[in-house]
Parts: structure tokens; sequence; C-alpha cells
């Protein structure tokens, strides 16, 4: 019976260890970004994100909060600090009484609107300019194979 290796190889360490650095460093640099612009912190554009894409601009909490990848009580503190700058705000569930959406307001959208070309621009700036188009295919590829495993 083959023992199962414990240590990465050069090549698996590299790529593994260059996602996670690179994942780092943009989410790091687009976050600084989108705070000094308009002081909304990367996660908190992200909600407004999914909720701005959103069939009538809500979801529920607990879909917002699988997609967002927070838990139950971190997505109710960032849904907390949206609410209180005016950009979201709670409503109940009619087919559940218990069950509350998270609704992007019209000032949620608006500030959306403007972070969202700060957004792209940092994106394009710090990653789709420095990447050829043969290999965003490929990545794209990757992530596709990555993912594909729902499990993940």
């Amino acid at each position: 019976m083959q023992t199962p290796r414990i240590d990465l190889d050069t090549r698996e360490s590299s790529a593994w260890g260059g996602l996670l650095r690179t994942h780092a460093a943009l989410v790091r640099e687009l976050d600084r970004e989108l705070d000094l612009a308009h002081g909304l912190p990367l996660h908190e554009y992200e909600v407004l994100l999914l909720l701005a894409r959103a069939p009538e601009g809500r979801l529920r909490m607990s879909d917002l909060a699988e997609r967002v990848l927070l838990s139950q009580s971190g997505l109710t503190r960032l849904v907390d600090r949206l609410e209180r700058a005016s950009l979201v705000e709670r409503v109940r569930c009619d087919e559940d009484r218990r069950g509350l959406f998270a609704l992007i307001t019209d000032s949620g959208r608006a500030r959306f609107a403007a972070a969202r070309v700060t957004h792209l621009e940092g994106v394009r700036r710090l990653f789709l300019s420095r990447v050829r188009p043969e290999q965003l295919d490929a990545l794209s590829l990757v992530w596709d194979a990555v993912l594909d495993d729902t499990s993940c």
C-alpha cells in the first residue's frame, strides 16, 4: 500500500500559493480603493451588487448570507451598517412572517452605481490588463474545472 503524499511538489505549491497571494493582494487593493473613493468596503459593495442584480432588488437574509459566505450573525451586522447608511432596508417576507429580506434602496443603487465604476476600473487595471486573452480563457477553464464539483 502506497503512503499518501503529504507535501505539495514545487508546481503544486507555486500554483496554490500564487492563487492565495494573488487573491489576497487584489482583494486588499480593491477594498482600499472602494473604501477611499466611496466609503464602501468590498464586502459591502458585494452585498449591494447581489441585491442590485436580484429580482425586485431583494434577497432573503439567509440566501444573502450563503452567497457572500458570511455567518448569519456576520451578515446581520453588515446589513445593520448598510441600513444605518440608508443603502439597504429590511422588509418582512409575506409568505413567512418570521423571514426577512434585504432590499436595496434608491440611495443604495446610486452608491453601488458610482462604486461599480471604481471597482471595474480596478479589476481591469490590477488584473485583466496584466493577463493575455488566451490566459483569461485558460483561467476560466481552470475555475470551471475546480468548481465543477458542487462540494466546493
